[in-house]
């Protein structure tokens, strides 16, 4: 048995289409992150067969298959390990003749064995030996992981400009909102005038939380992920534009909840588009670019509601029309990037599948490896889920377990963004820096201040998402944000003129949001984005959206109401105490995703709920308080997910482990295991140096 931790491919064959008939799952070596996780080399029959409703987590027929909805054992399997060679290399030939891909029959060969052994590609020989480029390529995803191709970066730019629209369009009413009330007639002191004006306000995120993300899952499926983001672009282009001619706040609100079609089919497109064109090393890093971009967006919003501000009473118009720029770039830009391969593989378009993961990959070998194993998995995802029309996929978020707790998941840290009141900074930072004290200029500067700190530390958490994860990041920023939230609303309680206390309120302010940047700001996209199966990411990740975005609203809604009657102090100690609710739900709710490619993450959300709660109720509270309060260093916490080493060669009857140490060294680093002695035995045990908890 070889003792190195081997990473599935993100890969596998029509041949491997009979293992995953059997019930087992790889994971790709671009995972880097298999960590806790069970690998077996057990083989099953019939995966849809008898998926639903197993307690134990697996089938009565065959006792070792992993069960997608009750996969207590949290184990994920590769279904390469113990496939003989001459099997696995019949099942791509049978993969090619099926998929019109013969001519690209000895690079997929190639890819199905890195698959089988990641670690081991240096050690196959025959026909199927790897040249050095391709040894070098596949090492340099370990060591190297961020050299990746150009047209990569240009498809993450151009979904980086899809999130400087969402972040500007949110924050030209902000400093509309000084002047626009007045000139449309709705700026008195009546609470039906503050509801008008929170209706204009929150107009967009009506649109799109009730039309804008549910038309994402059709237009997806008809025109691919490339056609729905030029479809949002230009709804995000000309009702912006008409918006700076409107006349009265009733055609405002209607060009306002034109633009929330765009910004709804956007924001549910652009993170699911980053998160299929990336690597799993790297894609936190690359999908949360639509935080750090939605904050610049938000910062080029608030420099121009500064310049606007000199121009007068008519500066709302330019405040609010000046959001369509970015709008421009990006559907120009976003056909020159490839389709995601995987909406391609989804519509059995498999030549311009592995056309796309050419152009998003160092080396061939690596596109046919993510093409085999990418069908093999969808396999699976169709073989669980079997035929689905949109209405039965909804229906299925809630009622199919592995995708309703994916669904529980998302919804969790989408509603958490609102409930941290950040909002109320980004929609209402200057009627809060005025009820402080401020002028409407102070007021436009200080907004302006917190666009540029809510920019500058987004940028922390591409290299901290993909480190410390998702749910860290989460669980470390809340109480933070809390405390920092409730110190500026006891600012406002310093006796004395009202602009003596400016300074300090903005301060906290932007103590917030250096806490919120890097945590709660980008994990609620990059993870909802991830965490569905393929067959459910659209709609999932539009009720993930939608669930924000109706939130966001109902704050925008409120908020001027609740300023009126509970006053700065009383809004911010609010939200201060909803940060610790959301702490708690993220604890017990959220599974951690880093890392994990898009579809290991099936077995992550086979484990129950329950299971994961008692878990981190009786094992990961307990070792934080030892570990932390009591400073005890032996502590130690008994990983959620146990990895089992096998054999990947046992298959050809030798036992051939790969000698490539510093790459195995450096995978086995990235991946998150080390093997240690457990201090409670004294033995020698393999655990995760990065526990979920």
């Amino acid at each position: 048995m070889s003792t190195g931790t081997h990473l599935p491919r993100d890969d596998a064959s029509p041949g491997t289409r009979r293992d995953i008939r059997r019930g087992i799952v790889a994971t790709p070596v671009e995972a880097l992150d298999i960590a806790q996780v069970t690998t077996s080399t057990s083989h099953h029959r019939h995966a849809s067969s008898s998926l639903a409703g197993q307690e134990a987590g697996y089938s009565k027929s065959d006792p070792s298959r992993i069960n997608f909805n009750a996969n207590i054992e949290a184990k994920i399997k590769n279904p390469l390990v113990g496939v003989p060679r001459h099997t696995l290399l019949g099942d791509v030939d049978e993969f090619c003749r099926a998929k019109g891909l013969d001519e690209h029959r000895a690079l997929l060969r190639k890819g199905a064995l890195v698959a089988q052994d990641p670690t081991g590609y240096e050690d196959i020989t025959g026909d199927e030996a790897l040249t050095q480029a391709e040894v070098d390529a596949l090492r340099n995803e370990v060591l190297h992981k961020w050299r990746v191709p150009r047209v990569l970066f240009l498809t993450i730019v151009t979904c980086s400009i899809g999130a400087a629209v969402q972040g500007w369009d949110q924050t030209g009413s902000n400093g509309a909102n000084l002047h626009l009330p007045i000139a449309l007639g709705i700026g008195g002191a009546s609470t039906a005038d503050q509801l008008r004006v929170g209706l204009v306000n929150s107009a967009p995120y009506i649109g799109t939380a009730l039309l804008g993300c549910w038309l994402s899952d059709p237009i997806n499926d008809w025109i691919g992920r490339r056609g729905t983001i030029f479809f949002a672009a230009n709804f995000c282009l000309w009702p912006v534009l008409a918006s700076a001619f409107c006349r009265t706040w009733e055609q405002l609100v209607v060009c306002r909840l034109l633009l929330g079609i765009g910004m709804g089919t956007k924001a549910s497109t652009v993170p699911i588009f980053a998160a299929e064109n990336s690597p799993a090393s790297i894609r936190g890093a690359l999908v949360m670019s639509w935080q750090v971009w939605t904050a610049f967006g938000i910062f080029l919003g608030t420099c121009a509601n500064l310049i606007g501000e000199r121009i007068g009473r008519d500066a709302w118009r330019y405040q609010l029309g000046a959001a369509f720029i970015p709008a421009v770039p990006l559907a120009v830009l976003i056909y020159m990037c490839p389709e995601s391969p995987r909406w391609y593989i989804k519509k059995n378009r498999y030549a311009d599948a592995l056309q796309s993961l050419l152009r998003l990959r160092n080396d061939p070998v690596q596109a046919a490896r993510d093409l085999y194993y990418i069908h093999v998995q969808l396999q699976v995802e169709r073989d669980f889920v079997g035929n689905t029309h949109y209405v039965k996929r909804f229906i299925e978020l809630f009622t199919l377990p592995r995708v309703r707790r994916a669904t529980l998941a998302a919804f969790t840290v989408m509603l958490a963004q609102q409930m941290c009141g950040i909002n109320i900074i980004a929609f209402y930072s200057s009627s809060v820096f005025q009820h402080a004290g401020a002028s409407n200029f102070q007021a436009l500067l200080a907004t302006w201040g917190f666009g540029l700190i809510n920019f500058l530390f987004a940028f922390p958490a591409i290299w901290t998402i993909d480190t410390f994860g998702r749910r860290s990041l989460l669980l470390f920023t809340f109480p933070q944000m809390s405390w920092t939230l409730l110190a500026a609303g006891l600012c406002n309680l310093i006796p004395g003129h009202k602009g003596a206390h400016l300074g300090l309120v903005a301060l906290f302010v932007y103590l917030f949001a250096a806490f919120y940047s890097p945590g709660e700001g980008p994990v609620p996209y990059t993870y909802s984005a991830e965490v569905f199966p393929l067959s459910h990411r659209e709609v999932g990740m539009a009720f993930a959206v939608a669930t924000c975005l109706f939130w966001a609203a109902v704050l925008s809604i409120t908020l001027p109401v609740m300023l009126a009657s509970m006053g700065v102090m009383g809004v911010f100690g609010f939200y201060a105490g909803l940060n610790i609710v959301a702490l708690v739900m993220i604890f017990l709710w959220v599974p951690e995703t880093k890392q994990r490619t898009l579809e290991e993450l099936d077995y992550i959300f086979a484990v129950p709920t329950r299971v994961f709660m008692r878990y981190q109720v009786t094992k990961t509270l307990p070792w934080w308080y030892r570990r932390y309060l009591l400073r005890d260093k032996c502590a130690f916490l008994d990983p959620l997910y146990q990895l089992d080493l096998e054999d990947h060669h046992a298959a050809d009857g030798a036992d051939n482990p790969s000698e490539n140490d510093k790459a195995k060294v450096e995978l086995k680093e990235m991946v998150g295991f080390t093997t240690g002695i457990d201090p409670r035995n004294g033995e020698e045990s393999s655990v995760s140096s990065d526990i979920i908890h």
